[in-house]
This record gives C-alpha cells, sequence and structure tokens, in this order.
C-alpha cells in the first residue's frame, strides 16, 4: 500500500523488513523519468522486495496518483515523503547565509529520514536505467562501511580530486550511493557535508556530490562501475554518433549531463531504452521530450544538427536560443 509522510515524522518500519530499499529525490518534472527507472528495476529484477523512498518538496495528485499505481503490483511499495522546510531549521546555522537552494540539501537528509525504517538504502538518481540482475548489491555486506560508491569518469575524477585536493586519488558520482544508515549518522556525514558546502561554496562545482567526496576521502568504499555506468550523451552527438555505444556489463546506467535519454529530438538510439520501460511505467501517457525545453537545449541541438551537416535547421535553432536567451 502507498503510504505518504512528512519527513519529520515518517511511519517507523521493523528493522525486520525483507524489502530492500531504494530512494529518489524529485521534483515534478522528475517523476516521469524516475517511473521509467523503478520500472526497470523491477522488470530485472521479478521477485525481489522493494520499497521505494520518494523524497520531493511537492508532488501534484496526478503524481501521487501515479505512484500509487506501482503499489498494485506484487513485492512493491512505495512511499512519498514530503519535505517539510522546517526539517532544515536545525541547519540553519549552516545555510541561513547560503545561496544554495534547499533542494541542494534534499539527498543529504536521507540517512536521518530513513533511520528506524531500514538499516541501509539505496540512492539512485532518476536518470538512471537498471538493466540487469541486482542480486551482487542486495546481498553486499555493508555492515562496517559508511558507504558504497562508484568511481566518476578518468577524466572527471582526475579534475575534480585535484581542484578539491582530496588525500585520495578517488572520486564517485553521486548518482549512486549504498548508504549504512547507522554509520553515515554516526559519522556525521550529513552535517560535515552542509559544512563543506557552505565553506567551499562556488569552488563545488557538483555542489553536494563535491562536499560528499570531501567529507569521505578515504571513508567510503568504492565498488565496480558496473553499478552506476556514466553514459554522456554528449560525447556520441558531439560525434554525430546515434547509436548506443557497448556499456560492458552494466546494470546501471546513468545517463549523466545535460541530454537525456527521453529527450525525442536528439534521435539517439538511447531513447529506445528509455521508451522500452517508460511504456510500462505508469508514466506511459506522458510523451518523450519532443523539442528542446529552454535555451541551452536549443543551443545543443543547435549543435548537434550542424554535427550532422543540416546546416540550415542548425541556423534555425540557433536563432531560437538567441531569442529564448534574450528574454
Amino acid at each position: 500500500m502507498s503510504t505518504e509522510s512528512n519527513v519529520l515524522s515518517a511511519a517507523r518500519r521493523p528493522a525486520a523488513d525483507p524489502s530492500f530499499h531504494i530512494a529518489f529525490c524529485v521534483d515534478n518534472h522528475y517523476f516521469r523519468s524516475m517511473g521509467a527507472t523503478i520500472t526497470s528495476i523491477l522488470e530485472n529484477n521479478p521477485g525481489v522486495q522493494f520499497t521505494f523512498h520518494v523524497f520531493a518538496f511537492s508532488a501534484s495528485d496526478q503524481q501521487r496518483d501515479r505512484l500509487q499505481q506501482l503499489d498494485r503490483q506484487p513485492n512493491v511499495r512505495t512511499q512519498l515523503h514530503i519535505i517539510d522546510p522546517a526539517l532544515f531549521d536545525k541547519f540553519t546555522h549552516f545555510i541561513e547565509f547560503s545561496y544554495y537552494s534547499l533542494s541542494i540539501f534534499s539527498r543529504l537528509i536521507i540517512p536521518a529520514e530513513l533511520q528506524g525504517v531500514t538499516d541501509r538504502v539505496l540512492y539512485l538518481d532518476a536518470d538512471i536505467l537498471c538493466v540487469g540482475k541486482i542480486d551482487e548489491l542486495i546481498e553486499m555486506d555493508i555492515g562496517t562501511d559508511i558507504a558504497l560508491v562508484v568511481p566518476d569518469a578518468e577524466e572527471t575524477t582526475r579534475r575534480r580530486c585535484a581542484a578539491l585536493q582530496l588525500k585520495h586519488p578517488h572520486y564517485f558520482n553521486g548518482g549512486v550511493i549504498f548508504i549504512n544508515v547507522e554509520n553515515w549518522i554516526s559519522n556525521n556525514i550529513t552535517e560535515e557535508a552542509m559544512q563543506a558546502l557552505l565553506k567551499f561554496g562556488k569552488k563545488l562545482r557538483f555542489n553536494d556530490q563535491d562536499a560528499l567526496n570531501i567529507v569521505l576521502d578515504g571513508r567510503a568504499r568504492f565498488i565496480a562501475p558496473k553499478w552506476n555506468y556514466i553514459y554522456d550523451l554528449i560525447h556520441d552527438l558531439d560525434r554525430n554518433i546515434t547509436r548506443m555505444r557497448p556499456v560492458e556489463n552494466a546494470v546501471f546506467i546513468h545517463f549523466a549531463g545535460a541530454v537525456k535519454p527521453w529527450t525525442d529530438w536528439t534521435r539517439h538510439e538511447s531513447r529506445a531504452l528509455f521508451a522500452k520501460y517508460h511504456a510500462l511505467s505508469p508514466w506511459s501517457d506522458m510523451p518523450l521530450d519532443p523539442a528542446p525545453r529552454n535555451s541551452r537545449e536549443m543551443r545543443m541541438l543547435s549543435r548537434f544538427l550542424l554535427k550532422r551537416g543540416k546546416v540550415l535547421d542548425s541556423a534555425r535553432w540557433y536563432l531560437k536560443y538567441l531569442k529564448a536567451r534574450s528574454r
């Protein structure tokens, strides 16, 4: 049964709960893609009991109804956590003079809000698709760990390690974090990450991801890239490649970056992979994005069209970009 809670008073569940808990932080725009993520997990892992925690500052009636549809499936439970901004009152001394929006901090509250509900939770970004079984991940012993993380791309790792002056030559992508709830809390990871956000401010290119890398430097366990396989669509489209590249033994494909597989206007093969799971989700009636939604996407489409030799179409979209930017 779908349940909703205010994260200040979430209903606690026994530690013996057999579900594997997965958490997301989304806004109304990302419910659709999260639906495909959840569906891809369910389709590739039949028989596994899941509880999906959805953290959001608000959710429309339509999104709530769609979440309830997920609950009608066997072995599935969802819980919508509407984040009360008052939750951050205890962190006022961290954020009152910050230029960050509260959404930056939402991922950091998950462990405290699920304490007593589960002893471990897998955080996932909503631009990930599961293409395999996660039994191995579920069975991992994380009793002595704070969190399990996955290395980011080599070039990103090199640059961020240098920029953040990390003591260890490792940098993780925050799209997949397997959290030991009690160890995270006892080591004050959330508070330390908030302090890092405020201390380093605009020097952090990836906000809370950078902050967590600073705080967990040498304290997180790195696992195989297959659990967060970074797929940069811009890499393909800038080379006029529209077919998916091999993803080796990936289980979670993470479409990080500014271009997503639900952008129909890219004509990239990844659209078919997203559409496969999207069509099976309660959000199936929502179409893929038929055209760029903002000036940044307009500029990218103009660039991609030029790579394809479509000069006039490229010029049209560049003019649309200029017009949108001037508004």
